[in-house]
């Protein structure tokens, strides 16, 4: 006969039965969480001593004991520190190209990439920057297509020397593009390679979820571009510096080419497969 009481209610256990049983998580680089407690949302940037550091949207960065009081996704977890990581297979760059043997870097090549702007050089580093030096491949920065017929007159490709150079805006119509189409028609042509994106900033490059953002907002036409955005998005705009630490924290949440566009991505692979060539 069954026991409508039953088992023994002083098993081990017993205390227990019937409790919904809060996971563990391991608090992984990015993972974003909720502290149940206040609403604070941040991803988490570090761990230690028993802590973890969560940013959220705005930078701001907060400290909390590694255990129960977290959410993920609206469900509670316990937070704990992550296991090392096991040994691997062959190891990738952030480009997703598999890292070389230890070697020398190869000495320069005299042919090279030139990006539009200052901030389109720092992301081309940041992800391409191990392949470039296995290649020996120097990215120069030019301060605007503008002056290319003027780089090209004093320094000018050849079959040895090859320019890939990158532009912001490369779409039909607009300014950078009349300017490329007339250089390549020009007896330069020949040993360059003028490749774009479609965007008005390489900002708009990074892939607005690895910023912590829904989108890049639109900025009406008289307002400068950059001003715009950090204005929409809520983060300061006063002057210079505000734009440096605005891109700082863009370039900061790009870790691979997975947090790039697409439209980014085989423009840079076209120059560096060009200038290798």
């Amino acid at each position: 006969m069954d026991d409508r009481y039953g088992t023994d209610v002083l098993a081990a256990g017993w205390r227990d039965a019937g409790r919904k049983v809060v996971p563990e998580v391991p608090a992984d680089p990015d993972l974003v969480v909720e502290v149940a407690a206040d609403g604070y949302c941040g991803a988490v940037v570090a761990v230690r001593g028993g802590n973890v550091e969560l940013e959220d949207r705005l930078g701001k960065v907060r400290l909390f004991p590694l255990g129960g009081g977290f959410l993920v996704d609206g469900e509670p977890v316990r937070l704990v520190a992550p296991k090392a990581a096991a040994p691997q297979g062959r190891l990738r760059t952030a480009s997703g190209s598999f890292v070389a043997p230890q070697q020398r870097a190869r000495v320069a090549r005299a042919s090279r990439i030139l990006v539009e702007g200052r901030h389109d050089a720092e992301l081309v580093e940041k992800v391409w920057g191990a392949d470039l030096r296995v290649e020996g491949v120097v990215v120069e920065y030019l301060q605007g297509i503008d002056l290319l017929d003027d780089l090209l007159r004093d320094e000018p490709p050849s079959a040895e020397r090859r320019y890939g150079v990158l532009v912001d805006h490369l779409v039909t119509g607009s300014k950078e593009t009349r300017i490329a189409q007339q250089i390549l028609r020009g007896p330069h042509g020949k040993h360059l390679k003028i490749v774009g994106h479609p965007h008005i900033d390489v900002w708009q490059c990074v892939r607005p979820e690895a910023v912590g953002i829904a989108a890049w907002p639109q900025v009406p036409r008289g307002i400068d571009w950059k001003t715009g955005v950090l204005q929409a998005l809520g983060w300061p705009a006063d002057d210079q510096a505000d734009i440096a630490h605005a891109w700082q924290r863009i370039l900061g949440s790009v870790r691979t080419y997975r947090d790039l566009d697409p439209a980014l991505l085989g423009r840079v692979e076209e120059l560096i497969d060009f200038v290798t060539t």
